[in-house]
């Protein structure tokens, strides 16, 4: 681990193929209101394609001043100069992802303890889920619920961000937080979302609202 938990964003936005939008709206939207972390997650076109669309979205993250990680594909990450990647339980190894990326975020997919320790040594934050349903992703692991959460967390390194993700609402974000996560990665519960601007705004208040009942 490269990065303090203090650099890992509270609200992660993750892209979604099967929305309304663009994936390059999908960033416009919610840089334009005050998310600052996104992560560009596209599987339904070839590398060549992606590669294009990585290049798209680094101008747009770039005049935000905002953080763009790039799901699975290490290599388009670094040519592109994205901040970090983001690695899949079934894609190249975290150990192998820092080796090529040096400084860059690396975060890595999680379901259990096991998965966790595993890669703990190259990442700089673990995504942990799926906490409910969600059909963004197509093989989804067992579900972990809140509990999940809190028989998993007090086994973690304590310096290690916890992101929770999979299915999560506004009206989980303090059930979340106090069970110990670092923060929450959303997407179709925005995107998908009558509206999106909004819905954006209740994430960050209700982190926000989280954090000053800690002070």
């Amino acid at each position: 681990m490269l990065h303090s938990a203090k650099n890992i964003a509270k609200l992660q936005f993750i892209t979604s193929d099967d929305c309304q939008y663009s994936h390059l709206e999908q960033l416009k939207i919610v840089l334009e209101n005050g998310v600052n972390w996104v992560q560009l997650r596209a599987k339904n076109i070839d590398e060549k394609a992606f590669l294009k669309l990585a290049e798209q979205a680094k101008k747009i993250t770039e005049s935000f001043s905002a953080v763009l990680i790039i799901n699975d594909h290490v290599t388009i990450a670094q040519t592109i100069g994205a901040e970090g990647v983001h690695i899949g339980k079934e894609d190249l190894s975290a150990a192998l992802a820092r080796k090529e990326l040096g400084a860059k975020i690396i975060g890595g997919t999680a379901n259990t303890l096991d998965d966790i320790l595993i890669i703990e040594p190259h990442v700089d934050y673990v995504g942990l889920g799926p906490f409910r349903f969600t059909s963004t992703k197509k093989k989804l692991s067992p579900v972990l619920g809140r509990e999940g959460y809190l028989n998993i967390l007090k086994q973690v390194p304590h310096h290690l961000p916890v992101i929770g993700i999979g299915g999560v609402l506004v009206d989980d974000v303090n059930d979340l937080l106090s069970a110990g996560l670092h923060g929450i990665a959303v997407s179709g519960a925005i995107i998908n979302d009558e509206n999106p601007e909004k819905k954006i705004k209740q994430f960050l208040k209700a982190i926000e609202t989280y954090a000053y009942s800690t002070i």
